[in-house]
This record gives structure tokens, C-alpha cells and sequence, in this order.
């Protein structure tokens, strides 16, 4: 395993303190790719040695934890909160929540995580958290080995679809200001450090990034809420080959606010790409244009001032626009058709209308701003001007040009610059996917998606545009139940694992409320787009108070109590959203839903010279009648697709909030923050991951991927899966908090135990590529034998001659060896010669085929075969080597428990022989430790149970003894039991139940034994222990079993003291003799008082 990791979290602006070693680099980053690629040689490996492909037993044990991030800054929790919610002592309670979050947005700390959940506090400033420093601290990094970000998140995923192959969706959500469209941004420029390294990535990187200025500057505007608010959906695909590497990208669009063109709230701006052109464009492209630096000139940007800062960055973003252009492959002709269509809108707000004799709207023939769109976008310009006030009806086959009256001449002047905008946007997602489109197709491929889409919204006056949005967030909102609440529920129903309830709100209400069929709220709004008679806003309203005002999440103004319709306008409606109230003014919504553009502006625009505008037009069935899908129904179908994509995928989740709504730093609402928190599902998923297992696998997959982990269950485990997890997790040694076994999976609760596995799979893969390697080149070097054979058979042809020309002397030489031999057999017995010198070695050979069927085979059996005199030196030798062999043989033959025997004997040996006469009585006995009766055994079992015996002390040593007073030596019944710890003397004379005399710690004891064939042992006590009374005088039945197991624990023999004396002095309180022990032998052993008054020890000889 790698070294250690240290993460300290600290505030951001004194920097994350980082102690740490480069991890080794991986040799093996393909071979899950070689195994699948490599199936038939499989078979191969399988037949390998087992123990060549199993663990060795030292690479059982788990491997050593990682000192992450969770851990180490707990110690910082008092002043900046705990990294994840999950380690929060009152997860229930809001406030705590809300408190955790307060003191880590306080100390600059704007990430945290609620398991694998990351939560994103808007700082509204800069911080150095993105450097390529902080990158490459999450490189290849378990989830919590670094502190949260959302760089964690991003690798989290790449490493999920690259290693695991399972395709991820990152759903980033919250609050319009709350920081979404950064966190987006971040996750690109992660993936795109991340993959740096990968070969023909530098292009597909480039345009990944380079995406998001063009979308910005086209789809993001200035809000009350945030200065760079996206105003339309994005849910961006990026595709990476097997390798990793991505090859290319694909973005989808959603719900353009179009309306902004025409109109924005006071305070707020259109679209950025007006105010960067304006203030970007060199003097040369706004002649080109017919354009004025000046926002202000033009009606459909006059609403919000630009001071001096604002024109200079609108000036630099128009530049990296251009840029952006570059690398997305928008060639110059593009690039000036785009900005001629961003042009012709802002020239198209300016046109006038004035009213004729006959009441009706016209354009005058010298009116400028029609005529520089009639230039812009190469139409022709009377078309134009009649397109915009008047319109062609087809009724009963006739054709009517019916005169437009000046608001209805507006509105087609509007929706034209509406629908020319949305249009173009369209036309420029598509020409970034063709862009970014990966140029061959690849099965192997897979994808991370990455939805950036507007938060929930709640201004004073909420229109069409705000009930999308929030039926949007509501639909969001339900696929994060489904996935994360809902779901996690019925999975552990399923499988029978133990589940905490836990209480949420499911807004699947809210939604079949609003997309119901034929009830919902738009089937309400398209029956009414679509029926005949005067259909109008009003009308709309009236029917969805018929239809609905019985629905807990639907008030009218008509129903409601007298409070709100003080608030509420006759024009209004309110739904109950799961963030909460949101009330609605019908005004627009029929003709926002209509989103109807005449038919003549439409073939005047089909047949422009501008290639995009044409193109954008003209797909469009100019002549059928069939009235197209409404504007709400359009979305809803792409809604409901963007939900099926979601969920196919394994999602991650960063939930974005907005502190305060003055887009100031350093400020932290509690009452918006605890707003936000409710609506995005935050308690309620904290309560989920306390109660439930960060990580769950099938069985099958599990084994599939570990196996190779246990002996058990490499190369293929036979029999159930489950009964191969449950072997996986005994060699890991899994503690039982750390997972639950369900029907079908297995649950592990903490990510640490799963970091720890995967860690233990990293490093056997290694191993695992080293045996199919080894197989590879063995079937490689049997292909190279085969053709070496069949060049060796033409060789031999040639060689035969030869070898028949050698045969001769061969022969004449083997005449002389006989010869020779015989000779040598005459004189055997004689001294070494030349003659017998070979058939000595002949007489060896035979001598040691006779001695290997003739080898003692026990350990204890010392005979040995005879041999030559010219072998005594080897058979000596070899009579060593064999016994030696023996010896070794029936030391690995021992079981653990005799081995322990083995190794207390080894260790009474060097303490006792030939310094204790009852050595040699011991040997034959077994060590036992626990020498107390049944009855003692009941009442040390009640005594250990009692808070006399300290929680997390081991038994090592239990036996009965006899005490002897300090004065008049009278004999008392205990009993003697030795912890890792202590030595405790009990009080055994009541049978019912131990009573504790002595504690005494076994670090600060002497022990004082006579080297007689006595029992006696005298315990020096340290003066520090006496409380009342001195050294304690005991009598052990197995004195030398008892020291052995104590002293084998404690690793000090020194304490031991053996004397050979005849009087032993014992010493009372405070160092003062006590009386004397006198030390005899005789015919009966036995401890008594002397009639000298001395403890008297008789022992046998």
C-alpha cells in the first residue's frame, strides 16, 4: 500500500496544510481490459499453482488505514464544524445543520460533505481552492482520504465509469446565485486536468472548456439574484474511450428564456452577447453592423445601466468569446452571421410603428432599423416591413391579407426577435455538438453526464417562464427522492437489512398536479391554447379553479381565506411547490405557450442569405395546417426524456446554496439558508445516510470484482455467490458494524472499509498480471518449441552420419572402460587408484540409493544404516542434516496450541532447570490456564462480570492457592487470578461469591521462589502499594505453570527471583521485617508454623 496520507482541514485562506507522498504509479491500469480481452488464456491461469495465485498469509490481513481527512480534522471541529453532516452529534436537529454550515462558511470552508452528497456554499469571492496544486491532492484519491470538494466529486466519477464501467451523471441543483453554473465549470476543468496526462486528448479538452464561454455569453444574463445567471436548462454528455480519455461531448438545451429579448425586470440585463458585442466589437465590425457602442440606444437593452467596470469586462469576455469560436472550429463566415443575427435583434427592438388613416400599423419606408435587418440577415426589406404589419390567413381555401394593428405589430416584431434568438441558440448547441462530435464510433465507450440547470424561483411577480422552472425543479426534485430517499428505502426492505423509518415528503403530488393527464394543470392550460371561441388568460384561470381548487396544493383567489386574498391578485393562482408557496399571474401564459410566429415572417426568414437564419427557418412546414406542440408540452416531453437519461445513469450529487441574497461575501442568512435546506431534501438525506450503508454491491459483482482476494475464492468460487462474499469478508476481516449480509447484496457501512478492500484489490491485481503474463509467455515459448522441433528434425538427418561415424570409437572406448572396471573391481579394497577410483564412485552412488528407503522416519528413532569406509565424513554429515530435517518437520507439523506448549516449556526451561528442584516434575504435565474446580470457575466468571474486574482486561491465568497471614502464618483459602494488568487475590472461603483482597499491577511485583521442590511464592510488594499490611506469602499447587504463563505475557523473567537460602525474610508496612520463612527438607511436603514461630517450608528432595 501506499504511505500514509495527513489532511488537515483549515480555513481556506490560510491554505489546506497537505502532508504527503506520491502514490506509486500504476503498472497495471489495463488489466481488467486484459483479462476480458485475454478470456481463453484464463482457462490457463485458472489451472495455475494456488498458491501462485493466492494471497500469501501475511497479505490477509487488512491493509493499513489511511489517515484521512474525516478523522484527523475532528480535532478542528469546534471552530470550523465537521467535514460531513454524517459526523454530526444531533443529526436531526436543523439548527445543527445550519450551525455547521455557518462556522465552515465563516473560516472560508465553502464544501461539505452528507456522505458521498457534496454541498456547495456560494462564497460570492474568489478563494485559492482551484490551483494545480489543490488538483493533483485529489488525483486517484479515495472519496474521504481529502478534505470535500468538488473535485472530489468529479473524481469520484471519472474513477467509477473508467475503472468499474458504470456510466455517472453529476446533478448539480439549488438556488438561482447559488453557485450551480460554477460548479459545472469546475467539474470540466477537473476532468480536463485529470485526463492531461492521456495521449489526443488536447483538442476534445479544449473544446469541452472552451463551451462554456459561448453558452454563457449566449444563454446567461444578469439577475437580481446572480450576475451570471443561466437562463435556459444544459445537460452535457462527455464522452471518454477506454482509456479514459475523452474523445468528445454532447450537449442538450432546455427552455430558453426568450422572453428576456423583448423584456427584462428592472435592474436586471438581456442576454450578455449584446453588451460584450457593444463593448467589444472593434469600430471596424460595428460599422460593418450598423451598430452604436451604447447599450442604451437600443430599446431591448435599455433596462439596466453598465457602469465603466462592467463595459471593460463585457469588452475582455467578447474576446474570449471570439476565442472560444476559434477552438470550437466557428469559422469566419460563422462567426459574422452570428453576430449580423445578434445585431439584427438589438436593430429589430428599435423599429418603429406608426398608425395609418385606416387605424392600421405601418413602417415608414425611411425607417433605418427594418432596413439595416433587411441588410443583415440579406432579406428583402418591403417583405420584411409587410411580414411585421400585416398577416396571410388561409380560410376555405381562400388567402386573406389581413392589416396588423400597432400591439399586434409589436408582437410580431417581438417574436420574431424572440424566435430568431432562440432559434439561432439552438443552431449554435447543435454546431457544438457537431464540434465536439468524437470522429469514430466507439462501442467500448461510455459517458458522464453533467446537468446544469436552472434553481427554483420565487420573485414578486412569477410568470410562465418561473411555473417551467419550478415544475422543472419539482420533477428534479422527485427523480432525487426516487434515487437517494425512496429508493434507498425499498432496497433495504428488500434485501432485509434494518432499516430506520425515515419521514419525507414525496412531491409526486405536485407533479401529477401540474403534468397530469386531461387534470393537470397543462392539459388545462393546452385545452385551452387549442379550443375554439375566445380563449384568454382570465378564462385559463377560471378552469383551473373549477378543476382543482378541491387540491391541498392549489389555492385560488376565489377560495382562499380573507387573508390571502389581500395578497393575492384576481389574476393569480397559487401552488404549493415542496420549497414552498409560489404564487403565479396568469398574464402572457396563452400566449407564451402559443408561442405562435406568422407564417409570412416565417417563409420571409426561410428565405434569408443568412445560412443560419435560413436554416433555422427552414425545416419548418410552412404549409401544413397542424397546429404545433405548445410551448409547455414541448418542454415536458423534454423534461421527461432528460429524467430517463438521469436515470440510466449512477448519479452524484452537488447541492448548490446561496447564503444571502445580496451576492455579498462573508454573509450568512440563517433564515434564506434553512429555506434552502428544506426544499433541497438536506435533513432528510442526513437522516437516510446515518440510518443506512454508504456502499451496496450484488453479490455476484462483489465476488466478481474481490475474489482474488482470498485463496477460497480465486480463481472461480464454486457454489453461491453470497457464500463467497461471506469467505471474502472473513480473510478481510470485517467487523460486524461494518456491513450487513442482505438477500441479494452485500451493505458496507462506512466508506473507510470499502477504501480499505479496494485498496487490498489494487495492489493484488499486480500479482494477478504477473500470472497471466507468465501464462502468455509460456504459451508463446511452446509456439517458439514446435518450430525449434521441426528445424531440429532436419538437423538430426544430418547429424545421424555423423553420429554413426562416432559410434566406432564410442565402442572401442567403452572395450577399454570395461576393462578398466574390472580391474578396478579386483582392487576395490585397496587404496584409491585410477583403475578404482570409478567404481568407488559407483559403490557411493549405491550406497546412497540404499540409504534414501532405509532414512528413519521418527524423531526419536537415532539409528542410522551402515556405510562404506570411504563415506563415514558424508555419512556423519548427512546423519546430522536428516535429524535436523526430522526435527523441522515435526516442528511445522505442531498445531497453534501445541506450538504455545511448546514455546512455555522452551521458556520454564530457561527460567526453572537447574535452578528450581521441582523442575523436572513439571515437564510432563501440560500448561493449563485455568486450574479452578467447576464451582470456582462459576463464582470467577460472577466476579468478572462485577465492576471490580476493569472493563478491557483479559484473563491470562486463573487458580486456587493457599494464603498465609503475615503473623501466625494461618492458612486461608483464596483464589489467584492473572490479568494483561493485575494480579488479583480473592477471597474463595465463601463459596457464594468472590470477595477482591488484593489489586496488585503485574509491572511493579517481585516474585521470590525457593530452588526447592516447594509451592511457596513470596510477592514482594513496592511500598507505594501497601495500603494496611506487606508482602503477600501464597502457596501455588503449580507454582512453576503459573510464573511460566505470567511471565510468557509480561516479557519479564527479571521479576522472578530463585534463591537457595534456608531462611527467607518477609517485610510488613513501610519496609519493616514481618517474620522469617524457614526453608527444609523432608519425606512429607508441607507449610506450617514452626514451633519457633517462622513459617516453616518442608520439601521433598
Amino acid at each position: 500500500m501506499s504511505d500514509s496520507v495527513n489532511v488537515v482541514e483549515q480555513p481556506a485562506q490560510d491554505g489546506a496544510q497537505v502532508g504527503e507522498q506520491e502514490p506509486p504509479q500504476v503498472t497495471v491500469q489495463v488489466v481488467e481490459q486484459v483479462v476480458q480481452e485475454l478470456r481463453d488464456v484464463v482457462q490457463v491461469v485458472e489451472s495455475a499453482d494456488a498458491e501462485a495465485a493466492t494471497l500469501k498469509p501475511k497479505e490477509l490481513l487488512r491493509p493499513v488505514s489511511v489517515q484521512g481527512m474525516m478523522e484527523h480534522a475532528l480535532q478542528h471541529r469546534e471552530r470550523v464544524g465537521v467535514q460531513d453532516f454524517v459526523l454530526l452529534e444531533d443529526f436531526r436537529s436543523e439548527a445543527a445543520f445550519i450551525d455547521n454550515l455557518k462556522k465552515r462558511f465563516n473560516e472560508n470552508i465553502i464544501y461539505t460533505y452528507i456522505g458521498n452528497v457534496l454541498i456547495s456554499v456560494n462564497p460570492y469571492k474568489n478563494l485559492p481552492i482551484y490551483t494545480e496544486e489543490k488538483t493533483k491532492l485529489y488525483y486517484k484519491k479515495a472519496f474521504f482520504e481529502a478534505p470535500p470538494h468538488v473535485f472530489a466529486i468529479a473524481d469520484n466519477a471519472y474513477r467509477s465509469l473508467v475503472y468499474e464501467h458504470r456510466e455517472q451523471c453529476i446533478l448539480i441543483s439549488g438556488e438561482s446565485g447559488s453557485g450551480k453554473t460554477e460548479a459545472s465549470k469546475k467539474v470540466l476543468e477537473y476532468i480536463a486536468a485529470r485526463t492531461n496526462h492521456l495521449r489526443n486528448v488536447e483538442t476534445v479538452k479544449d473544446k469541452l472548456l472552451q463551451s462554456n464561454p459561448l453558452l454563457e455569453a449566449f444563454g446567461n444574463a444578469k439577475t437580481h439574484r446572480n450576475d451570471n445567471s443561466s437562463r435556459f436548462g444544459k445537460y452535457m454528455d462527455i464522452q471518454f474511450n477506454y482509456e479514459g480519455a475523452p474523445e468528445g461531448g454532447h450537449i442538450l438545451n432546455y427552455l430558453l428564456e426568450k422572453s428576456r429579448v423583448v423584456s427584462q425586470m428592472s435592474g436586471e440585463r438581456n442576454f450578455h452577447i449584446f453588451y460584450q458585442l457593444l463593448a467589444g466589437a472593434d469600430q471596424e465590425l460595428l460599422k460593418r453592423l450598423n451598430l452604436q457602442s451604447r447599450p442604451e440606444a437600443y430599446k431591448y437593452t435599455t433596462d439596466a445601466a453598465s457602469p465603466a467596470n462592467q463595459r471593460s469586462h463585457d469588452a475582455a469576455q467578447f474576446h474570449i468569446v471570439q476565442e472560444a469560436m476559434k477552438v470550437i472550429e466557428i469559422g469566419a463566415t460563422e462567426q459574422n452571421e452570428m453576430f449580423e443575427i445578434v445585431a439584427s435583434v438589438l436593430h429589430l427592438g428599435n423599429a418603429k410603428f406608426v398608425q395609418n388613416d385606416k387605424g392600421f400599423a405601418e413602417i415608414l419606408s425611411h425607417d433605418a432599423n427594418t432596413g439595416n435587418v433587411a441588410e443583415l440577415l440579406k432579406v428583402n426589406a418591403v417583405k420584411l416591413r409587410e411580414a411585421l404589419t400585416s398577416r396571410t390567413i388561409s380560410a376555405r381555401g381562400d388567402v386573406v391579407n389581413t392589416p396588423l394593428d400597432i400591439e399586434q405589430a409589436q408582437y410580431a416584431r417581438d417574436a420574431l426577435a424572440k424566435a430568431m434568438y432562440d432559434k439561432h441558440f439552438s443552431w449554435l448547441v447543435s454546431r457544438l455538438n457537431a464540434s465536439m462530435a468524437p470522429k469514430e464510433k466507439d462501442a467500448f465507450s461510455s459517458v458522464i453526464g453533467i446537468l446544469d440547470i436552472y434553481g427554483f424561483e420565487i420573485f414578486p411577480k412569477n410568470c410562465f417562464e418561473q411555473f417551467c422552472i419550478n415544475f422543472c425543479n419539482e420533477k428534479l426534485q422527485q427523480l432525487f427522492i426516487q434515487l437517494t430517499l425512496k429508493q434507498e428505502q425499498e432496497e433495504y426492505l428488500r434485501e432485509g437489512i434494518e432499516w430506520e423509518p425515515v419521514e419525507y415528503f414525496n412531491n409526486i403530488v405536485i407533479c401529477d398536479l401540474i403534468e397530469a393527464r386531461h387534470t393537470g394543470i397543462i392539459a388545462i392550460l393546452d385545452d385551452e391554447c387549442l379550443r375554439p371561441g375566445d380563449a384568454n388568460d382570465l378564462s385559463f384561470l377560471e378552469k383551473l379553479t373549477q378543476k382543482l381548487d378541491g387540491h391541498k396544493h392549489y389555492k385560488s383567489h376565489r377560495r382562499s381565506d380573507i387573508k390571502t386574498q389581500k395578497i393575492m391578485g384576481r389574476d393569480e393562482f397559487c401552488l404549493v411547490h415542496y420549497a414552498g408557496e409560489v404564487t403565479y399571474n396568469v398574464n402572457t401564459f396563452l400566449e407564451k405557450n402559443n408561442d405562435l410566429l406568422f407564417r409570412d415572417i416565417q417563409s420571409v426568414m426561410a428565405a434569408s442569405g443568412n445560412t443560419i437564419v435560413a436554416s433555422c427557418f427552414k425545416d419548418l412546414n410552412l404549409t401544413s395546417k397542424k397546429r404545433p406542440e405548445t410551448a409547455i408540452t414541448q418542454f415536458k416531453n423534454s423534461l421527461n426524456e432528460l429524467i430517463k437519461i438521469l436515470s440510466s445513469k449512477e448519479p452524484s450529487y452537488i447541492r448548490c446554496i446561496k447564503p444571502n441574497d445580496n451576492k455579498a461575501p462573508m454573509q450568512f442568512d440563517e433564515k434564506l439558508v434553512s429555506h434552502q435546506v428544506k426544499y433541497l431534501g438536506l435533513m432528510e438525506n442526513l437522516r437516510v445516510r446515518r440510518a443506512g450503508f454508504a456502499y451496496r454491491r450484488t453479490y455476484e459483482a462483489f465476488l466478481e470484482r474481490y475474489k482474488c482476494l482470498s485463496r477460497d475464492t480465486w480463481p472461480n468460487f464454486r457454489g453461491p455467490a453470497r457464500d463467497g462474499v461471506q469467505k471474502l469478508v472473513e480473510v478481510l476481516a470485517y467487523e460486524r458494524e461494518e456491513y450487513r449480509m442482505g438477500n441479494t447484496k452485500i451493505f458496507i457501512r462506512f466508506p473507510k472499509t470499502l477504501f480499505e478492500t479496494e485498496d487490498a484489490y489494487q495492489i493484488k491485481k499486480n500479482d494477478i498480471a504477473t500470472i497471466i503474463q507468465s501464462r502468455w509467455r509460456g504459451y508463446w515459448q511452446r509456439k517458439q518449441y514446435l518450430k525449434m522441433k521441426q528445424a531440429a528434425i532436419v538437423i538430426q538427418k544430418w547429424v545421424r552420419r555423423f553420429l554413426a561415424q562416432r559410434l566406432r570409437e564410442r565402442r572401442k572406448k567403452a572395450a577399454e572402460v570395461i576393462r578398466a572396471f574390472i580391474k578396478g573391481f579386483i582392487t576395490r579394497n585397496g587404496p584409491e587408484t585410477p583403475e578404482n577410483r570409478r567404481f568407488l564412485g559407483i559403490a557411493k552412488v549405491h550406497w546412497l540409493k540404499r540409504l534414501s528407503t532405509r532414512l528413519p522416519t521418527k524423531v526419536l528413532d537415532l539409528s542410522w544404516p551402515p556405510c562404506p569406509a570411504t563415506c563415514q565424513e558424508a555419512s556423519l554429515e548427512l546423519h546430522r542434516l536428516h535429524r535436523a530435517h526430522l526435527a523441522r518437520k515435526y516442528r511445522l507439523a505442531l498445531t497453534p496450541k501445541d506450538k504455545k506448549q511448546f514455546e512455555l516449556k522452551v521458556l520454564a526451561e530457561k527460567m526453572f532447570k537447574g535452578k528450581k528442584n521441582s523442575y523436572p516434575s513439571s515437564i510432563p504435565e501440560r500448561f493449563q490456564e485455568d486450574r479452578l474446580t467447576s464451582e470456582h470457575q462459576v463464582l470467577r466468571n460472577t466476579f468478572m462480570a462485577s465492576p471490580s474486574w476493569p472493563t478491557g482486561e483479559q484473563l491470562i491465568y486463573s487458580c486456587e492457592a493457599v494464603k498465609y497471614d503475615r503473623r501466625g502464618y494461618k492458612p486461608r483459602e483464596r483464589a489467584l487470578l492473572a490479568s494483561d494488568k493485575a494480579l488479583y487475590v480473592l477471597d474463595a472461603s465463601n463459596r457464594k461469591t468472590y470477595k477482591l483482597k488484593h489489586r496488585l499491577p503485574l509491572d511493579k511485583l517481585r516474585v521470590v521462589v525457593t530452588n526447592e521442590s516447594d509451592t511457596l511464592v513470596l510477592i514482594k510488594i513496592p511500598q507505594e502499594l501497601k495500603k494496611d499490611k506487606g508482602d503477600l506469602i501464597i502457596s501455588v499447587s503449580h507454582l512453576i505453570e503459573a510464573l511460566t504463563i505470567v511471565t510468557d505475557y509480561s516479557k519479564k523473567p527479571e521479576l522472578i527471583e530463585i534463591v537457595d537460602t534456608r531462611t527467607i525474610a518477609h517485610n510488613l508496612v513501610n519496609g519493616k521485617q514481618g517474620g522469617t520463612i524457614e526453608v527444609t527438607t523432608g519425606q512429607q511436603p508441607t507449610i506450617h508454623r514452626a514451633k519457633s514461630g517462622n513459617l516453616l517450608v518442608v520439601a521433598t528432595p
